[in-house]
């Protein structure tokens, strides 16, 4: 039976359903009677399914939070080099409107500048204001330059503060992903203890026939899907990693993004992006490369590689892995094609 994560769920309620399972597995192990010391592995991988289930929108949630943060980044060094030149233009004018205002009061024209010079402008209407007395024709030149320069100005400012709010944010997931790696590995070793050989085999130096059941890819369609087909095949056995791209470990969107890239397609570290930048196919027209999502609030890909299976990065403490695509706990929520 599948078992569907709720949507909407927080990060806070996320982490405390994984307590509680973690709490779960272990009572189960305490309390289980000598006759049967070790609990039903499949029980416990249940267990583990379900909590990882409810935690791996926080993992997206942090992919998501972490690529808008580096990318308003880069949008602010961009901004920055572009006022640079401005603030220098700018500068330059209003020197050269200084030196008019000194010629002009040498000439004795100083009805007017004797009141503007007897303080220094502070404000743009000040400076607008000197230009009017001094050269008209300098002061539009200049007041167009500044509305620029003001222009690209507020808009670092308002990336400058959008950035400090996602690196809150960024901060705060990075704690909470520390804390609920804890956990996981608490329960990778609740699973050990009830199947030490699957807990071997899902390790990353454990028996690659069981991340590669078949072979990979299964079928091939040609073009750019076979390219990100073989890609993705060529990373079977490589870790679990949270927040991943490569080249030393993947998350699930991680992995389809690298996957793609070889074959010439930006996809962003985010399942949801990754949704909105591919359009929809049906199960019938599956072709290798396409993508398949899970879940209601599709937290979850994988890349179809042929014949009914997948490849996929699962979960913490395990690797990239084929599967077939009805896993009992993995809800197919669509198919997508980059």
């Amino acid at each position: 039976m599948a078992i569907h994560a709720p949507h909407h769920r927080s990060p806070r309620r996320a982490a405390r359903a994984l307590i509680a399972a973690v709490a779960a597995v272990a009572a189960a192990l305490a309390t289980a009677p000598p006759a049967h010391a070790d609990p039903d592995p499949a029980t416990v991988d249940a267990q583990i399914n379900k909590a990882w289930n409810d935690l791996e929108p926080l993992v997206e949630q942090y992919n998501k939070v972490h690529s808008d943060l580096q990318a308003n980044q880069a949008k602010a060094e961009q901004l920055q080099q572009q006022l640079q030149p401005l603030q220098l233009e700018v500068d330059l004018a209003m020197a050269r409107v200084s030196n008019l205002a000194v010629q002009a009061y040498k000439d004795g024209r100083t009805s007017t500048l004797n009141v503007l010079l007897t303080g220094s402008p502070s404000t743009l209407a000040d400076q607008l204001a000197m230009l009017d007395a001094v050269a008209h024709n300098k002061r539009t030149e200049l007041s167009g330059m500044v509305a620029v320069r003001d222009k690209y100005a507020a808009d670092k400012k308002a990336v400058d503060d959008l950035i400090a709010q996602q690196q809150r944010q960024d901060a705060d997931l990075s704690a909470k992903k520390a804390r609920i790696e804890a956990q996981i590995a608490d329960l990778q070793k609740l699973r050990q203890q009830a199947s030490p050989a699957a807990a071997t085999a899902t390790a990353p130096d454990g028996d690659p026939a069981v991340a590669k059941p078949a072979g990979c890819p299964v079928e091939s369609a040609g073009g750019p899907g076979d390219t990100a087909a073989l890609r993705a095949c060529s990373l079977l056995g490589k870790p679990y990693v949270w927040a991943a791209a490569g080249p030393n470990g993947y998350d699930c969107s991680g992995l389809t993004l690298t996957a793609w890239a070889a074959a010439g397609v930006s996809l962003q570290h985010y399942t949801n992006w990754q949704w909105n930048q591919t359009k929809p196919v049906s199960r019938a027209d599956l072709r290798t490369g396409d993508l398949i999502f899970f879940f209601r609030d599709r937290h979850h890909v994988g890349i179809y590689v042929g014949g009914g299976w997948m490849v996929h990065a699962p979960r913490p403490g395990d690797v990239v892995r084929m599967a077939k695509l009805d896993s009992a706990y993995l809800p197919i929520a669509g198919y997508r094609r980059p």
